[in-house]
């Protein structure tokens, strides 16, 4: 073996994410059991499953009885097929021109818009040999990206009814501002979405798969349901806050009792002993006020920690909190250990998750960045191990 690839082997990165499937597990029995057994639960794991890592919570998923997987494209479905995941896989931003062959003979489940879409997979099942492959139409109810306007569903209906080698399974929309209680436009959205699959009815389609709910829906929005939801974030142990006319709302009836899947750890690289008046990181936008024990912790913003936790975040060592000082850099980050008894060069730093009590999570992390718990999830970089538990 190459010297290189032996200490490739040996390297053990010191930031690295744990993942628990165990949780993963018990979120989605949550969510299902919450929705009831007569609505579909379609788990998504997009995104790298929000940066948790999808062919090993699809293989949990699926283990734990998911029958309904969600990716955004092709792309990031054939990893999971190739892994052996089975369950069905709903593609939920349609595909490129040149895809629908390899779409049908790994038996994925497009979503449609458009006539054309239809007709290319017409054409390939046809020449595959396949009887009905089934397809979801989306509809646009008012997200005003994707989904066929309303006014369109009669052409695209009568393409349906010239396409005798798909199946119209699935009918869809997406909810605009379902965190948003009093939002009048959601009700407006699921009277079009009502309206437009009554339109499909009068042309003889009736798809046993309803959906509209994502992970806020599903909580704040009942009515919402329909036959199948679309949780993503709640899976991984978050939603967002809900409003109401611009308000934050709490309140027991508006959470599901999901946990974090994901704890984010690094080590301490460094110790330093800075005077009064030093100076920290790019700029020098933090300066000591007193003599300060100051941790380098090998973790930046090459490995998803955001910058807008600069001077203002914190971390978890020997159960303190640590502040971030200074501007998150590329590979490196400051904290101020002053005071914290016992510290240590290789300690254990808890950048997000909890301990003993002390918790930072990502919602903490997405409000100081300004952003949502969705990017700061997303954005953990895949330069950072995930270990499975």
């Amino acid at each position: 073996m190459a010297t290189t690839e032996i200490a490739r082997r040996a390297a053990t990165r010191p930031t690295w994410a744990e993942v628990s499937l165990s949780a993963l597990r018990e979120n989605y029995r949550t969510v299902a059991e919450y929705v009831g057994s007569g609505v579909t639960v379609c788990a998504v794991v997009k995104a790298y499953a929000y940066g948790h890592g999808a062919v090993e919570c699809a293989s949990a998923l699926e283990e734990e009885g998911a029958t309904w997987l969600g990716v955004t494209s092709l792309d990031e479905a054939i990893p999971l097929r190739e892994e052996g995941i089975s369950t069905r896989i709903l593609l939920m931003t349609g595909f490129w021109r040149g895809e629908e062959e390899e779409i049908i003979r790994l038996g994925l489940t497009p979503t449609v818009w458009e006539s054309g879409q239809i007709e290319l997979l017409e054409r390939a099942a046809a020449r595959l040999g396949i009887t009905q492959h089934a397809i979801h139409l989306k509809v646009d109810t008012g997200m005003g990206r994707l989904g066929a306007p309303p006014e369109d569903l009669p052409r695209i209906c009568a393409t349906l009814k010239s396409s005798p080698h798909l199946k119209v399974e699935g009918f869809s929309t997406h909810i605009a501002s379902s965190e948003v209680l009093d939002a009048p436009s959601v009700g407006e959205q699921l009277k079009s979405f009502e309206d437009a699959k009554q339109t499909l009815a009068e042309y003889g389609f009736t798809p046993k798969l309803i959906h509209a709910a994502n992970t806020s829906a599903v909580i704040s929005h009942h009515e919402s349901w329909n036959t199948m939801v679309r949780p993503g974030l709640a899976l991984y142990g978050y939603h967002l806050p809900f409003e109401r006319a611009g308000r934050a709302v709490s309140g027991r009836a508006l959470k599901l009792p999901v946990k974090p899947v994901l704890t984010w750890k690094t080590r301490i690289l460094s110790l330093r002993e800075m005077r009064a008046g030093q100076a920290l990181g790019y700029g020098g936008t933090y300066v000591t006020k007193a003599p300060s024990r100051i941790a380098i912790l090998p973790v930046g913003y090459a490995d998803g920690l955001n910058r807008g936790l600069s001077s203002g975040g914190r971390v978890i060592v020997r159960e303190h909190y640590a502040p971030i000082v200074g501007r998150i850099s590329m590979d490196l980050t400051t904290v101020d250990v002053t005071g914290i008894p016992g510290v240590e060069v290789a300690d254990e730093v808890i950048l997000l998750g909890s301990s003993d009590g002390l918790s930072v999570d990502a919602r903490e992390h997405a409000d100081l960045a300004k952003t949502i718990p969705y990017e700061i999830l997303c954005a953990i970089s895949k330069r950072v191990p995930r270990k499975y538990c």
